[in-house]
């Protein structure tokens, strides 16, 4: 039978993947959603989409990685390591770029979005970008 360890490990491997997914494909329905008419059944449309996709997928993967990536540097006596400040200084930071993606949520829910479509495309790098460096932190442990 695997250890409690093992288990906490599948269960924040599987929480990162369905974060990071959301968070990657988040703010490319932002473009699309940028590029629809307020009000038109496209918009309405990307509306829920938006908010499934952030409330239930994100949000719940995103509190499952909070709950999990501690426990499991403090079971595998990583808590002093400078990698593991590092990797959480930019877990801090894509739960940043979390609140400013359910922040744009509110204003395309409210058809008040003043950001164009080219701003989301570039935003849309910023989840990639930490996640290759957390890979790297994790696996290299530098």
């Amino acid at each position: 039978m695997a250890s409690f360890e093992l288990w906490i490990k599948v269960l924040h491997i599987i929480a990162v993947i369905s974060w990071m997914a959301a968070m990657l494909y988040l703010p490319r329905l932002f473009v699309y959603h940028a590029e629809s008419a307020p009000k038109s059944p496209m918009s309405e449309q990307f509306k829920v989409m938006e908010r499934r996709l952030l409330r239930g997928i994100a949000t719940p993967a995103m509190i499952a990685v909070w709950l999990t990536g501690p426990l499991l540097a403090w079971r595998e006596g990583y808590l002093l390591s400078p990698w593991l400040h590092a990797k959480v200084a930019l877990v801090l930071a894509l739960t940043a770029l979390h609140g400013f993606f359910a922040a744009q949520l509110r204003a395309f829910a409210e058809d008040r979005n003043a950001r164009s479509p080219r701003f989301y495309r570039i935003v849309n790098e910023a989840p990639t970008v930490i996640m290759i460096v957390v890979v790297f932190l994790v696996v290299m442990k530098p």
